[in-house]
This record gives structure tokens, sequence and C-alpha cells, in this order.
């Protein structure tokens, strides 16, 4: 036994550890662009956040597909059923690029009504505007990006999803910098030029995988119902999931907002110093999504178990270590944000506060990661749902807006939230309903 658990230890490491570079190149795609255009003005800083922004809502919509597609061909992969895999792939291509167009049009036609429904300035939307329709235009490499890389985590490669977004990333840098200013016998083309790279290098990573799925796809004669159906039943919930929660995270940042602008940014700040914790639990959760879905595959309910067991334990070590030193060292982390005390005082709250969240947010991404696995995240939906809207979003109006108290008690519904969520899944986990799930037949 002990053998045996030291294997699945170093297969969840071996898949975990390149989906937390991943996941960290991802993030810095977005900052880099903002750290380029710095040199244009706050304006310009602005309109690349709000493009971004515009963006990221978009992708959050094929979420639910990058999810099915890990889900569908890892459990088929477990399976060994090859032809299906293939076709399997093929189809996901195929969704993918019908999304990414709808996508395209969408963005165009709405991207000045979202901009101005946010109450972007003027002179911001002048400049974000050209610069978001280009990246609606180039949408279709990063939502290939997600599906291809997920089609090859589905089938147990994490390492070149990663090596692709390296070479993204890198690309990226060597492009962008010269087209922005108009170095090196290049156009200054400002905004446009971040645009244009980012179209450039994602485009080139989308064909990296492409041939890295190369032996992976195969074509189908008819349009298999069955494989679009398991996708379906799959990735909706997901993307509902995500709806849900971005939305109760827009009504609770404004709720934080009544608190006044050095709270915000205590907020802001300490949220992207939060975000390095869950690079690991990122990698962790999808590492058992895939392996809990490849022996539910191939009916090894017992190993499933233990690959999500083991996931926990490493994920919650890593999580907690991190908990550690958002917990005692919050000043040193502040500082290298800002060097205003006010900010830094409020900060080292809300350090502590999600310092206590990391061992029930480690435990929550892995459960879900082990129950998307296995198909069932129709229930994680609902755990999102009422973490969300039934405690965090409440207990944050009731704090603030109602009884006015200290921003201390907005902060720890987060706890609340998390804590619940964690409660749910646990209790679906140990249930084993998910065993009955059919993912395909």
């Amino acid at each position: 036994m002990a053998s045996r658990i030291a294997q699945i230890r170093k297969s969840v490491l071996t898949l975990a550890l390149p989906v937390t570079v991943s996941s960290l190149l991802q993030r810095t795609e977005g900052i880099a662009a903002v750290f380029l255009v710095g040199g244009l003005g706050a304006t310009s800083i602005a309109a690349v956040g709000l493009g971004q922004l515009l963006a990221f809502m978009a992708t959050t919509l094929v979420s639910g597909l990058s999810v099915g597609a890990n889900v569908l061909i890892a459990q088929l992969c477990g399976a060994r059923r090859t032809k299906d895999v293939g076709e399997a792939a093929t189809h996901l291509l195929g969704l993918a690029a019908l999304i990414a167009c709808a996508l395209v049009i969408l963005g165009l036609t709405l991207n000045r009504f979202t901009m101005e429904l946010l109450g972007a300035e003027p002179d911001v939307i002048a400049l974000a505007l050209p610069y978001s329709n280009l990246i609606f235009l180039v949408i279709p490499c990063t939502i290939f990006l997600q599906v291809l890389s997920s089609i090859l985590q589905g089938t147990g490669d994490t390492k070149t999803p990663m090596y692709a977004l390296i070479a993204v990333n890198l690309l990226y840098l060597a492009i962008a910098y010269p087209l922005i200013y108009g170095l090196w016998g290049f156009p200054a083309w400002g905004l446009t030029g971040a645009a244009v790279a980012t179209g450039l290098a994602e485009g080139t990573g989308v064909l990296y995988l492409l041939w890295a799925n190369r032996l992976v796809f195969k074509r189908s004669l008819a349009m298999r119902r069955d494989l679009m159906r398991s996708t379906w039943q799959i990735g909706a919930p997901v993307s509902g999931e995500r709806i849900f929660q971005q939305a109760g995270i827009i009504i609770y940042t404004k709720i934080v907002l009544l608190y006044g602008t050095v709270t915000y940014a205590a907020h802001q700040v300490g949220l992207s110093i939060e975000s390095l914790s869950f690079l690991p639990g990122y990698g962790f959760a999808i590492a058992a999504a895939t392996m809990v879905g490849q022996s539910i595959g191939a009916g090894k309910y017992v190993k499933a178990k233990l690959e999500n067991w083991e996931a926990n334990r490493l994920a919650t070590m890593a999580m907690a270590s991190m908990g550690v030193v958002f917990f005692f060292f919050p000043y040193i982390l502040l500082r290298a944000f800002t060097h205003d005390e006010a900010v830094v005082e409020l900060g080292t709250v809300f350090l502590r506060i999600v310092a206590v969240l990391q061992v029930p947010l480690a435990l929550t991404m892995v459960l879900a990661g082990s129950l998307r696995g296995a198909g069932d995240t129709k229930f994680i939906m609902l755990a999102t749902t009422i973490g969300m809207w039934g405690v965090r979003v409440p207990f944050a109006i009731i704090a603030g807006p109602w009884l006015a108290l200290d921003v201390l008690y907005v902060w720890s519904a987060m706890i609340a939230d998390w804590t619940v969520r964690m409660g749910l899944l646990l209790w679906r986990y140990r249930s084993e309903r998910w065993k009955a799930i059919r993912v395909f037949q």
C-alpha cells in the first residue's frame, strides 16, 4: 500500500506542477501587457485593463467547454476508447470554433455599450475600444489555447501546454515591446501593438498545440451526438458556476467600495497576493480531475479515492504553508506593492483573514476537481451558488450596508462562504453518489 501511495503521489505531482506553472504564465501575459503600456500613461493602463476585463468576461463562458474537454477525454482515456478520444477531440475543436466566432461577433457588437455601462470615462473608451476590438478579433486563439490544453491534460499530458504557454509569453514580450514603442524599425502602434502581439503570440501557441495533438485527433464521418451531449452535461454547469461566482464577486466588491478608497486598495492588493495561493490549488485540482476521471473511466473507484486523498493532502500542505506566510509576514508582502501605511494596515487584516481560508480553500478546490473528474459538475454549481449567494453576499450586506460594522466582518464573510462550500463538497464526495454518474455510454 505504501508503494502504491508513493506512486500516486508522484503522479499527482507530475501532473500538478506543470499546471501550476501554466496558471502562473496565464496571469503573466496579462500583467506584462499592463506593465509594457505603463510608459504610455494612466489612461492607457486603464484602457488595457478594461479590454482585458471584457475579454475575461467573454472567456468565462468557455470555461465549461474546457472543463468538459478535460473530463470527457480523461474518462475515455481511462476506458481505453482510443477512437472515441480522437473523435471527441475533433468535435471539441469544432465546437470551440463555433463559440469563438459567436464571441467575436458579440464582443465587436457590445464593446462600446459594455464600457459605457461599466462607467468608463470617454478618454479611456477612446483608447480601449480599438484595443478591445482587436483582442476580440484574436480571441479565437485564446479559446483554442484553453481547449487544446484541456484535451492534452485529459490524456495526462500537462507538460506540453506548459511549454506552449512559456513560448507564448516569451514571444509576446519579444513582439509587444517594439510594436508598442516603435523600436528596432517597427512602427509605434501603442495599444494596437499590444493587441497584435497577443494575437501573434497566442496564434503561435495554437499552432504548436495543434501539432502536439496531431496524433489525438481522428476524423468523424458524422456528428457524434453522444459526445456533444456529454460535453454539454459536464460543461454547462461549469459555465453557470463561473457566471454565478463572478456576479457575486461584483456585488461583494461594491460592498467593499462603500468603505472608501483606502479599504478598496487594501482589498485589491490583498487579492493580488492571495491569488498566488490559488496556483498550487488549481494545479492539484486539475491533477485530481484528470487522474480521477481516468480511474473512473477504467472502473477503478478505489484508486480514484486514493488519488483524491493524496491530491487533497498535498494541496492542503502547500496552501497551509502559504497561509502561514500570509499570517506572520503580511507587512513584507504588502510593502512589495505599496508604501501607503493605511493600505498596509488594512491589508494586514485582510491577509490574516485569507490565511485562515487556505485549508478550506485547498480542500474545496481539490474536492471540486475530483467531483468534476467524475462528471458531478451540477452539484459543484449548486455548492458555489449556496456559498456565494446564500452566505457571502447576504452576510456582507448585513455587516456592511445594514449594520455598518467594520470591514473586518465583511471580509470574514469569505471564511463562512468557503467553509460552507467545503462542507457541502465533502458531504457530496463521501456520499459516493458521484459513482452513479455516467459521462458517456
